[in-house]
């Protein structure tokens, strides 16, 4: 039975978590929706898991329903008897002015009878640091990161406290780098002194030993919140990762496919390693507009032929090679541009999976939900690491009457080295 239960706001998000959990030797299950653990037809394997992440599409959603649907996940980790839970949200605290990480923090909070919790975006593995309050992306400040430019969040303040504090109903209060230095039992008293008994308290943390820190002085909080960074302090019953992760479904040589729908520099600069060494395709936004259906069989027909040619050389779709390639947003009588990519990407995913494919790498949040969505997968059991915050997934899913099982790497736009779609796939050997 799971003891640990974790909310992510998204698909690559929940996989990000879930790595770094079987990394530290918790078998762990990634459940899409509620529904899955519960519901009917719900997975049995999270039953059998030390930790279970559900994986929900709420980053971007409308307040209300970001908070219905994370409180409905919360009930249905308690359900399965997870007694102690984690709000996992991106490391550069992607959120707009009014949600939607405050909202859902209250809400669980709410829900679980509690006052009190911390807020821990640092994942120093991936160059995600907070000091003083303020998010670092490597070397920059948030604000003069490529975040800014963000299509759907762009995060125009490095600040922690003023981004959380329009979001909240409780106080933002700091607990700085010095505090977190000075061990655990000091760390705790300052978490339990009087001034931040109802307050979301952001905790800087620069390195992993202060992120174990911090899973230690918390480890009596029923809600912590944070990147997946916090995760390297939560250690798991099993002793060695291994034990701990999924089996590939597929083999070597199985067709595969890379599908990229983000716009972000990281990927960007993937999409053109890729294209050096891989098949590639771009997707015509006018040519979907004009008829989705037929663009997206010329592209399966493409990947089908790619894997007659060469089995070993996985084609690329992808949505953006450059920022020339961005369009506005759409009006009610045409879609954006970025809905077009996601539908089609997704329809992609099932069309390949019914033609055979066994390995998708998929960039990208909301493309990677979509993908999800499309293939009925209802359980991601995690596999092998490719990068920090990627790996690959064993996949159960179902389209109609038909079951299929496919290994999956959802990635984040802002993840992986620049060789991660030609590299990727040693991982599955």
């Amino acid at each position: 039975m799971p003891s640990l239960g974790a909310i992510a706001d998204d698909f690559t998000g929940a996989t990000d978590l879930a790595t770094a959990l079987v990394a530290r030797g918790h078998r762990t299950v990634v459940t899409v929706g509620p529904d899955s653990i519960t519901g009917d037809g719900a997975d049995s394997a999270a039953g059998e898991a030390d930790a279970v992440v559900v994986a929900l599409k709420s980053r971007t959603a409308p307040v209300d329903e970001a908070v219905h649907t994370s409180l409905e996940a919360l009930r249905a980790l308690r359900a399965a008897g997870c007694t102690r839970f984690y709000l996992k949200y991106c490391s550069t605290f992607d959120s707009t002015p009014r949600g939607n990480i405050g909202p859902v923090t209250d809400a669980l909070l709410a829900e679980l009878g509690e006052r009190r919790a911390v807020v821990v975006p640092s994942f120093p593995a991936t160059g995600r640091t907070v000091y003083r309050g303020r998010l670092f992306v490597h070397d920059d400040l948030l604000d003069e990161s490529p975040m800014r430019h963000h299509p759907l969040t762009p995060m125009r303040d490095a600040h922690v406290g003023r981004l959380l504090t329009p979001q909240t109903g409780h106080p933002v209060r700091l607990v700085p780098l010095e505090v977190v230095r000075a061990g655990v039992p000091a760390l705790r008293a300052a978490l339990d002194a009087p001034d931040l008994a109802d307050a979301l308290v952001v905790v800087d943390a620069t390195e992993d030993a202060d992120l174990r820190t911090i899973a230690a002085a918390t480890a009596d909080h029923a809600l912590v919140t944070g990147a997946a960074g916090l995760a390297v302090g939560l250690t798991g019953p099993h002793t060695a990762a291994d034990e701990a992760r999924a089996r590939p479904a597929s083999r070597p040589g199985d067709p595969a496919a890379v599908l990229s729908g983000s716009a972000s520099a990281a990927t960007r600069a993937q999409v053109a390693h890729g294209r050096t060494h891989l098949p590639h395709r771009k997707l015509d936004v006018a040519a979907l507009r004009a008829d989705q259906d037929a663009a997206v069989a010329g592209l399966v027909a493409f990947a089908r032929a790619c894997w007659a040619d060469d089995p070993h050389r996985p084609p690329l779709i992808y949505a953006v090679g450059d920022l020339d390639d961005l369009e506005p947003a759409g009006t009610d009588a045409e879609p954006a541009a970025s809905e077009l990519v996601e539908q089609a990407l997704a329809a992609c995913a099932a069309q390949l999976v019914a033609a055979g494919a066994r390995r998708l790498l998929v960039a990208g949040g909301e493309t990677s939900g979509a993908v999800v969505t499309a293939l009925g997968v209802r359980s991601l059991s995690i596999g092998a690491p490719i990068a920090p915050g990627v790996t690959w997934a064993r996949a159960e899913g179902r389209s109609g009457d038909r079951t299929h099982t496919v290994d999956l790497a959802l990635k984040s736009g802002n993840f992986g080295s620049t060789d991660i779609f030609t590299e990727a796939w040693s991982a599955l050997a």
